[in-house]
């Protein structure tokens, strides 16, 4: 029974880590912020996540009851899933993902002169509560046959958010500890593995949908 928990876990907190991309999204953190005071800063990065984890959360748990009066089969989401996650990958690896990002965090800055509060808007949706995690979350719980599967769903998920906020209170020494071209790096790994994990969840969805094999 352990084996399977660590299996699953392993398997949910690598996808969270890599959809999340709590190193991606610390620049733009940092520099959403960087006008208000460690005070402002520590409070946003708690905030945010806060916002992040009831949004996750809460597709987690209500997913399978959504796609039930949607009637969709759990195949049909997974493979859907899988071709979404796919697509994020390409962004990933291709850096396109970061440039969106730091397009939309340039232009709340031009909007706002002032330091604001970030931790819904651009923060907690949609960088941290992207269409990928909120997916991810309902592909995997739906997909969990017992409650220590389930249970080790939502620890990765729990894991992965506690990273983050770590990351977020250390987010402008950290920035400028890695530099672009290492976080552009980091960021092009995780877009690979991310493509691999896609690619098998589309594989998945075709064999249960068809009755292959």
């Amino acid at each position: 029974m352990a084996g399977d928990f660590l299996t699953v876990f392993t398997a949910s907190f690598v996808t969270f880590f890599v959809l999340i991309d709590a190193v991606g999204v610390a620049p733009i953190f940092a520099s959403l912020t960087a006008r208000g005071t460690p005070a402002y800063r520590a409070n946003m990065a708690w905030r945010s996540i806060v916002v992040a984890s009831i949004i996750i959360f809460g597709f987690a748990f209500c997913g399978a009851w959504l796609l039930e009066q949607l009637h969709i089969t759990i195949d049909a989401f997974r493979a859907a899933g899988g071709v979404l996650l796919f697509l994020i990958a390409l962004d990933m690896v291709f850096e396109k993902r970061t440039e969106r990002r730091e397009t939309r965090a340039d232009e709340y800055l031009e909007e706002h002169e002032k330091p604001d509060d970030v931790s819904v808007f651009p923060i907690g949706i949609p960088m941290l509560a992207g269409p990928g995690s909120i997916a991810t979350a309902m592909l995997f719980m739906s997909q969990s046959e017992t409650w220590e599967q389930k249970g080790a769903v939502l620890s990765a998920i729990a894991v992965n958010m506690v990273l983050c906020l770590i990351v977020f209170l250390v987010a402008s020494p950290l920035v400028k500890a890695l530099g672009e071209s290492v976080a552009g790096a980091i960021t092009r790994i995780f877009g690979v593995i991310l493509a691999a994990l896609s690619t098998q969840l589309i594989i998945d969805g075709i064999i249960g949908a068809f009755n292959i094999g």
